[in-house]
């Protein structure tokens, strides 16, 4: 895993649909607006042939998180679902980092992010219609952020609705749960475009 990737603090994500291949792309920025990696999502020719044949909120997707240098820095990935997703985050060696588990919460969504072994890392919970969501950790304190509202000049440079930030607090050090997090927004992104 590059070191660096998830150093920092602001992560602005722009996803790029693919209509051809079926994939989302999703471009990762950093706080300067520099572009640092990407979330590229594979498909098998079976799964592109079963989006005309079944609902697709029910279908697996894998996700990779890249670098620049297209360096495999995680993988995000869910089977089949057929009603709240449970969603496996691994490092770059196919170890198990965290699992994300969807709640079923009316018009107030909810997802958990676990370690493997089923402790609490983070509860992401939100309003979907206004797309701000708040990081709380185990104790149930703030730690960060997903919102559609960018500030600064990244605001001017990036202006429509499918592009978003995800803060986490700097005194905040834990680069593996800093993959869970991110992976969890990007996670949420699909899970409820799909619903």
């Amino acid at each position: 895993m590059n070191s660096n990737f998830f150093d920092g603090h602001d992560y602005f994500i722009d996803e790029k649909v693919n209509l051809f291949k079926f994939e989302n792309v999703y471009k990762i920025f950093d706080e300067k607006g520099e572009n640092i990696g990407a979330v590229k999502q594979i498909l098998t020719f079976g799964q592109k042939a079963l989006r005309f044949l079944v609902d697709k909120r029910m279908l697996p997707f894998k996700l990779n998180i890249v670098n620049n240098d297209d360096e495999l820095q995680a993988v995000i990935s869910r089977g089949f679902t057929f009603f709240m997703s449970k969603i496996i985050i691994n490092d770059a060696y196919e170890n198990p980092i965290a699992i994300i588990k969807q709640k079923f919460k009316f018009f107030k969504p909810t997802f958990k992010i676990e370690q493997p072994d089923g402790e609490l890392i983070a509860e992401i919970t939100g309003d979907w219609k206004a797309w701000n969501f708040v990081i709380k950790d185990s104790n149930q304190i703030e730690m960060g952020s997903i919102s559609k509202k960018w500030a600064g000049a990244l605001k001017e440079i990036f202006t429509t609705a499918d592009k978003y930030n995800v803060h986490i607090d700097p005194l905040y050090s834990q680069n593996k749960h800093k993959v869970a997090i991110l992976s969890a927004a990007i996670t949420i992104d699909m899970v409820l475009k799909e619903s």
